[in-house]
This record gives structure tokens, C-alpha cells and sequence, in this order.
């Protein structure tokens, strides 16, 4: 590797880890400052909230990952133009494509940073950051999506709950069907039904189970019932951010097993899956854009460059944004949605290089 590689690489990862360095430091702040008043009054032990914040400055470098990289590439980038190193280089004889080179390797290495952060560390942090916000911040509020749920717990029954309360483990108008041969055998109903953690058995109101026999059906009812079941309740609510925790391999069988059971919330899980990977993708992208936009010497100096780059970031979180959210409430592919924003904004990363090339 020549100097020239070398000066851009040590910018480049340089710029980055300063850039994480100022931001993430900001963003505890703001946080803290938002969530002071609820942690003193969740009386919430000292190591827990160190935990805490611990597991909130992972998730938040995760999230705003593109933004960063965006920015610092282009406040380098600028510095170089305005000094004018870049045309210095393109002057020697080096290609602008030589010239990117350096940019590339060192998106190769915080892509594979962001696919080590994505598969391992992040869903850890999220598992505590999620746990601590339900736990002490959010004592009231749903973790959990608990409307008509409705999926397969096994291979032979089908469950369906009008409503869940997880937090009393109360049930209404609850279904299980029961099938032998993709012929159902028996159905059971009941108007309520609930969870007693003590005894590990459910207790249902208003009990009526329905055979199917060869020549007439055969009915029992009861006003009461208890039994056990071959699901419990994380199984029939899992918390909405379920996927957010889940290491790789662990989530693609979670989706397996939610698929199985006709989950509502398998668009969503899917999301968090396929990001894993468009992200490390989109640092590649988001390098070359800011490569092109910030390699041109223009008036105004580095803050023209600047104000074009958060312009761009912005339309980048915008569209990763609503499709995000279109894939979470609809039934718009979850694949589409974390990829279109990549493809768009590859195709405006080619034609920008084209013309930073001429």
C-alpha cells in the first residue's frame, strides 16, 4: 500500500472514531438529561443504570452508524479539497478511481465493523437497553403486541385470542383448535382465560370443548376449567423488540417458529434480519456519495459540502424510514423495504461518480 493509501485510510478511520467520540458522548447527555427524573424515580440500582447506558451507547452508535461514516468521509474529504491535496493527487497522474481505492478499503473495514456490530454486540445491547427501559422506565406501558393474536403452536393446533394482558395474564375469547390428519378433532372455547404463574396451569370461564365425531359431535361444557397447555406466555406475546435482541442465527428460527404460528408480526422481525446485512452494504454506498460530493472544491468552502451531505443523509433516513415503517403496518415486502433505499441511493452514488470522474 502507498502513502497515498495510507494518508487517506489513517483520515478515514481516524475521522470516523472521532466522530463517534463527539456524538455518542452528546447523545448520553441528551439522554440522561430526558430520563434523569424517571431513573431517580424507579429507584433503579446504580449498576443496572451503568448497564444501562453502557447498552444505550452501543444501540445508539448502531443506529445512527450511516449518519456518522456520512459525515465524517465528508468532512475529510472536504478538508483535502479545500487544501487542495485532492487536485494535487489528480494532477500526479492518479486516476480518480485510484484515488478512491483508500475510501473503499476503509469502508471494507467499518463494513465489517457494522456486520460484527449488527450480528453480536448490538443484539445485547438492545436486550438490555429494551429490558431496563420496560423495567423502570415504562412500568405501564406495552412491550408487546397483544391484539387478536392468532398463530400455530405445534404442528397439529391453532390458537386465537381476541386480547392479552400480559401484565395479568388475562385472556378474552379465547380459541384452540385441534387437528389429526388435517382434520380437525376437537375445538375448545372460552370467554376468558388466564395465566396463574403459581400453579402453571391456565384457568378458562364460560368452558366448552367440541369432538368431531363420525355421526354427531360431542359436547362438554363447563362454567370453569382448569389445564395446562403446550404454550406459555411468551410464546402467545412476545415483546414487540423480541427481534432487536436475537443474535443472527437465533433470529432467522425465531422467524421460522413465528412464520409456523402465523405471527402478525413477522414483517417486522424480517426488517431487523435483512438490515444486518443492507447496512454494512449501504457503508459502501454512503462512501462513494460522499467521496463525489465532497472531493470538488466549491465557494463557500466545507460548509456548502456539509450542508449537501446532511441533506443527503437526511433523504437517506427518510426513505429507509417509511419503508420501514410500510413493511411494520402492511403487507409491503420487508426485503423491498430495507433495499430500496440502497438500490436508489446506488444508483445516485454511480451517476454522482461519473461525474466527479469528468
Amino acid at each position: 500500500m502507498k502513502i497515498l493509501d495510507w494518508y487517506i485510510l489513517k483520515r478515514y478511520l481516524l475521522t470516523f472514531t472521532m466522530m463517534l467520540l463527539l456524538f455518542v458522548p452528546i447523545g448520553i447527555t441528551v439522554h440522561l438529561a430526558e430520563k434523569i427524573g424517571k431513573i431517580l424515580d424507579s429507584e433503579a440500582p446504580l449498576p443496572e443504570v451503568l448497564q444501562y447506558f453502557l447498552d444505550f451507547t452501543i444501540y445508539f452508535a448502531n443506529l445512527l452508524f450511516p449518519l456518522f461514516l456520512f459525515l465524517s468521509v465528508i468532512w475529510f474529504t472536504s478538508k483535502l479539497a479545500n487544501n487542495t491535496e485532492i487536485v494535487a493527487f489528480l494532477s500526479s497522474g492518479v486516476s480518480f478511481t485510484r484515488f478512491l481505492r483508500p475510501y473503499l478499503i476503509g469502508a471494507t473495514v467499518v463494513a465489517l465493523f457494522s456486520l460484527l456490530l449488527g450480528m453480536f454486540l448490538a443484539p445485547k445491547a438492545s436486550e438490555g437497553f429494551n429490558w431496563f427501559t420496560y423495567t423502570y422506565l415504562k412500568k405501564n406501558k406495552k412491550d408487546r403486541d397483544n391484539s387478536n393474536v392468532f398463530r400455530q403452536i405445534n404442528d397439529n393446533e391453532i390458537i386465537y385470542v381476541s386480547s392479552f394482558d400480559d401484565n395479568t395474564n388475562y385472556g378474552r375469547n379465547f380459541t384452540l383448535e385441534h387437528f389429526e390428519d388435517n382434520k380437525l378433532s376437537y375445538k375448545i372455547t372460552a370467554t376468558t382465560i388466564r395465566y396463574i404463574e403459581e400453579d402453571t396451569i391456565f384457568k378458562m370461564s364460560d368452558y366448552v370443548k367440541r369432538t368431531i365425531g363420525e355421526n354427531e359431535d360431542v359436547f362438554e361444557r363447563l362454567t370453569s376449567k382448569d389445564t395446562l397447555f403446550d404454550f406459555n406466555v411468551a410464546d402467545l406475546t412476545p415483546p414487540i423488540y423480541a427481534a432487536e435482541v436475537l443474535t443472527y442465527g437465533k433470529l432467522k428460527r425465531f422467524i421460522e417458529k413465528e412464520e409456523a404460528r402465523g405471527s402478525a408480526n413477522v414483517g417486522r422481525f424480517k426488517l431487523v434480519l435483512y438490515r444486518k446485512w443492507s447496512l454494512p452494504v449501504s457503508v459502501f454506498i454512503l462512501t462513494i456519495i460522499a467521496v463525489a460530493v465532497s472531493s470538488i472544491k466549491r465557494r463557500g468552502g466545507m460548509g456548502v459540502n456539509l450542508a449537501l451531505g446532511i441533506c443527503i443523509a437526511m433523504v437517506f433516513v427518510f426513505f429507509d424510514k417509511v419503508f420501514g415503517v410500510m413493511a411494520e403496518q402492511s403487507d409491503f415486502p420487508p426485503l423491498v423495504a430495507v433495499w430500496f433505499p440502497n438500490v436508489i441511493f446506488g444508483i445516485l452514488a454511480g451517476y454522482l461518480l461519473y461525474n466527479a470522474k469528468r
